[in-house]
C-alpha cells in the first residue's frame, strides 16, 4: 500500500512539473508577443489556454483520488495539500499570460509605435521569479523559495511606478488613451503573476518545513538577505 502511494506521489510530482514548464513557456510567449507585436503568437497563447485548464483539472482529480484511496499522513499529506494549492496558482498564471496576450489583440498600435512604459524590465524580473519558484519546487530548495518571496516587493514597486507614469500621461493627454490603458494593464497582469509565483514559493516552504509562511514579508526578506550574505562570504 505504501509503495503504491509513493509511486502515485512520484507521478504527481512529474505532472506538476510538466504543468509548471508549460505555464512558464506560455508566459514567455506572451511577453515575446508584446515585445514583437506578434499577433499570431499572441493568439497561440490564447488558444493554448485550454491545455493548461485541462491539466489543472486532471491534477486536482489525481490529488483527490490519492487522498481518498491512500489517506496519506505527515510529509506525504503535506505534499499533496501543497500541490493542490500551487496547481491553482499555475492555472491562474496561465490565465494571466492569456490576459497579457489579449492586450496586444485589443491594441490598435502600429508595429513601429514607441511604447511609453519600460515594463520589459518588469517582465524579466517576473520571469526570474517564476523560474526560481519552479526551480525551488523541482529541487526542494528552501533558500531559493525565500528569495522569490523577497523579490515580490520589487515587482510591486515597479507596478506602482508604472501607474504613476500612466496617470501623468493621462493628465498630459499624451498619446492614445486606449493604448495607454492596454499597456498599463499589462503591468497589473505582471504584478499578479509575481504574486502567484510568490504563492508557489510559499507552498514550497510549507512542503519543506511544515510551516505556513503567508504574510511574513519581513521574515522572507531577512532569510533571503542571510542566504545572499552566505553566498558572498563563501563556505
Amino acid at each position: 500500500m505504501r509503495i503504491r502511494l509513493q509511486r502515485d506521489i512520484d507521478r504527481l510530482k512529474k505532472r506538476i512539473i510538466e504543468l509548471g514548464t508549460l505555464v512558464e513557456e506560455r508566459y514567455t510567449m506572451a511577453v515575446k508577443a508584446i515585445e514583437c507585436r506578434d499577433i499570431e503568437l499572441a493568439r497561440k497563447v490564447i488558444l493554448g489556454d485550454i491545455d493548461i485548464d485541462r491539466m489543472e483539472v486532471d491534477l486536482e482529480e489525481e490529488c483527490l483520488k490519492i487522498l481518498a484511496l491512500h489517506q496519506p499522513v505527515a510529509d506525504q499529506l503535506r505534499y499533496i495539500v501543497a500541490v493542490l494549492k500551487l496547481n491553482n496558482d499555475l492555472e491562474r498564471i496561465g490565465d494571466l499570460a492569456v490576459n497579457i496576450a489579449q492586450r496586444l489583440e485589443f491594441s490598435t498600435v502600429s508595429k513601429d509605435a514607441p511604447i511609453p512604459f519600460d515594463y520589459f524590465t518588469m517582465c524579466q524580473r517576473v520571469e526570474e521569479m517564476l523560474r526560481n519558484a519552479l526551480d525551488s519546487l523541482v529541487n526542494m530548495d528552501l533558500d531559493l523559495a525565500y528569495q522569490v518571496c523577497a523579490a515580490d516587493d520589487e515587482v510591486d514597486f515597479m507596478k506602482h511606478m508604472m501607474q504613476s507614469q500612466f496617470l501623468q500621461k493621462v493628465r498630459e493627454h499624451s498619446g492614445d488613451l486606449e493604448q495607454l490603458i492596454n499597456l498599463f494593464l499589462i503591468s497589473r497582469h505582471l504584478e499578479r503573476i509575481g504574486d502567484h509565483a510568490t504563492n508557489i514559493a510559499e507552498d514550497v516552504i510549507y512542503m519543506i518545513t511544515g510551516q505556513i509562511h503567508r504574510h511574513r514579508g519581513d521574515e522572507f526578506a531577512a532569510a533571503a538577505s542571510d542566504t545572499e550574505a552566505i553566498r558572498q562570504d563563501g563556505p
